[in-house]
């Protein structure tokens, strides 16, 4: 039995109010826009539309009501926009999901030769109220070299948002996002340039591009890695965050080459004890507990990670890791570990009911193992 979420994102996102929302900036800059028509249209088929639909749904819609002709079309686009982002703020501003449909509108109708100069210029004013990293990869694919020239260039915007597409858009595993025909080494010098950024909201990005290449060439990234951190191009303290995000696939894995990197290179000397639960039964929604005691026998740097074996209705059962702890201890050194792990429901992941397991990784290596039961909050 698995439980089932009420919330619906699709509808946070893409409602009756965002449409008006987005439908009134059009009609300020196109008096000839159907503004009333247009709304009923699109909204009148969301009920049977799931979020990536309801985004070309929109974008279609605004094909049916905006000139025939492209560049006039798009011309409108860029004259309805909102002011950009706050360019003083320097992470997580991901804008209004609202207008995800502009974007696509440009990718679906203007990922032409002819119109290839002015459909990668409006993404660029685009990106700067919700990010074009989907948009982008249309022409990624169809040009690829003009494409990751406007990218490079893009890497050196003033604004923040336009270089954060630069990386975002060429990551080779963009969730939700179509695959990219280019080599995954292709974008490295669009990453060189960006990896000092004094943005988080960049820097982040460039580390979830290393971290999707560290699943095709771990190396790769490890080396690139230790390159920039040579370069010393970035602060000290962002390069170690940037350093950690990218390699966060490969700490799980167990990579002996990035745990190194990170400090956590050497073989745990530890003894566990007093690993126990105080919820072997837990409610949905409720939280699973438990504590560990850790001794070190020698003075080391210490990783600890948590592995949840997930329940299924089937033969296969997920896992994910999770973080614990980073350690620094003292030979002799004793620490008590504890961690409520909440069991509610969420969008992403729907949780079955039945006997989950976790699994102590401590600097890449399994120890104990403890088991609970989920069952219905009813």
């Amino acid at each position: 039995m698995k439980a089932k979420s009420s919330f619906s994102l699709k509808d946070q996102l893409f409602n009756a109010e965002k449409v008006a929302y987005l439908a009134g900036l059009i009609a300020e800059a196109y008096t000839d826009f159907d503004q009333q028509s247009f709304e009923r249209d699109v909204v009148k088929a969301f009920p049977k539309l799931e979020l990536k639909e309801r985004i070309a749904h929109i974008s279609s819609c605004l094909h049916d009501y905006l000139p025939e002709d492209y560049p006039a079309a798009v011309k409108i686009i860029l004259q309805s926009l909102p002011p950009e982002l706050d360019p003083t703020k320097a992470d997580d501003d991901f804008g209004d999901f609202i207008f995800s449909p502009l974007s696509l509108f440009v990718a679906t109708y203007g990922c032409e030769a002819q119109y290839l100069e002015r459909s990668l210029g409006a993404l660029r004013e685009i990106t700067k109220r919700f990010s074009a990293e989907y948009a982008i990869r249309f022409f990624i694919n169809a040009f690829p070299e003009e494409a990751l020239a406007f990218l490079l260039d893009c890497a050196g915007d003033e604004n923040y948002h336009v270089r954060r597409l630069a990386s975002e858009g060429t990551r080779p595993k963009l969730p939700w996002a179509q695959k990219l025909v280019i080599d995954y080494q292709q974008p490295l010098p669009i990453l060189e340039r960006l990896f000092g950024d004094r943005t988080r909201f960049v820097t982040r990005s460039v580390a979830n591009h290393l971290n999707d290449i560290s699943k095709l060439d771990a190396s790769l990234v490890i080396n690139t890695l230790e390159q920039w951190a040579a370069m010393e191009k970035q602060a000290e303290a962002e390069m170690a965050f940037l350093t950690k995000h990218s390699l966060r696939s490969l700490v799980k894995q167990g990579n002996a080459e990035a745990l190194a990197l990170l400090g956590f290179g050497d073989a745990p000397e530890i003894a566990i004890m007093n690993f126990v639960t105080t919820t072997p039964v837990v409610k949905l929604g409720e939280a699973f507990e438990f504590s560990l005691e850790i001794e070190a026998r020698l003075a080391q740097n210490l990783l600890v990670d948590y592995v949840m074996l997930f329940a299924s209705e089937g033969k296969k059962r997920s896992q994910k890791v999770f973080k614990l702890k980073q350690l620094e201890l003292e030979a002799g050194e004793m620490v008590k570990l504890k961690k409520r792990h909440p069991m509610r429901l969420m969008t992403t992941r729907r949780l079955a009911l039945g006997e989950h397991e976790i699994t102590l990784q401590v600097n890449g290596q399994v120890f104990d193992s403890l088991s609970f039961e989920l069952v219905d909050a009813d």
